[in-house]
């Protein structure tokens, strides 16, 4: 699983609404509104590099309100949610 973090900087107007319509996508997997430089932060989770640009590029930017997004590529998870979520994989109750 590739895990991309997305920086997105919209219209101010337009945030709750950029924030919906960004969380709709497929791939997207969460979409929060921050406090900083940025206005929301979008984790995308894909299986192959190149569906990155098909959610980020062609999909995210093309949000109504989108202004600029900034692409950071995670290459190791420490997060204790993340190891929990791997290992129950297939799991059920």
């Amino acid at each position: 699983m590739i895990t991309a973090i997305v920086h997105v900087n919209t219209d101010v107007d337009r945030i709750p609404e950029a924030a919906a319509d960004i969380a709709e996508l497929d791939g997207v997997s969460e979409v929060y509104s921050v406090t900083g430089d940025t206005d929301l932060v979008a984790v995308v989770r894909v299986h192959e590099h190149e569906q990155l640009a098909q959610v980020i590029a062609e999909r995210i930017s093309k949000v109504a309100g989108v202004r600029a997004t900034r692409t950071y590529l995670a290459f190791r998870a420490y997060s204790r949610h993340d190891l929990d979520a791997a290992f129950a994989l297939g799991l059920e109750d």
